[in-house]
């Protein structure tokens, strides 16, 4: 049997050769090594998590729509469904399905992205209290901003 390196492998290799070679370029190109590291580490999420990933959204989407599938078929189902008001937001199970499959591919899209939903209001982000990241509950703090709901 021949052994390779994984395709998870080679993405971690590239990109750990990138960040050693990244201090020593000029700031233009320190950035876009910056980049190529961070759509590796995206790539290499993505066959890491991606599989599993999917296979619980197809199940999801399956428990929703009462029958099994490929993920593809699924959710081409479930968008005509919706588009044809067989389906809504009030459709037992739906909303819950389709947020947990978001937050799936968010770990993997976005590993640093955290739900205000999933944090305890003193949980602390980039210093801030995770209730106060933006929206209107930033502006609601700090006054001078703009605040929609006012005017």
């Amino acid at each position: 049997m021949i052994s390779h390196p994984k395709a998870c492998e080679l993405t971690q290799a590239v990109a750990g050769w990138i960040e050693q070679i990244r201090p020593g370029l000029d700031p233009r190109n320190a950035f876009l090594a910056r980049v190529a590291a961070n759509a590796l580490a995206a790539v290499t999420r993505e066959l890491q998590q991606g599989p599993q990933a999917k296979a619980a959204a197809a199940r999801r989407l399956g428990e929703v729509l009462g029958r099994v599938g490929s993920y593809e078929d699924l959710t081409q189902d479930l968008c005509a469904r919706l588009a044809a008001g067989e389906m809504d937001a009030a459709t037992p199970g739906l909303l819950a399905a389709l947020k947990a499959n978001a937050l799936d591919q968010l770990a993997i899209d976005q590993p640093t992205y955290r739900h205000e939903g999933l944090l305890s209001p003193d949980t602390s982000v980039r210093g801030e209290r995770a209730g106060l990241r933006g929206g209107w509950a930033s502006r609601r703090a700090h006054p001078g901003r703009h605040d929609p709901r006012t005017t």
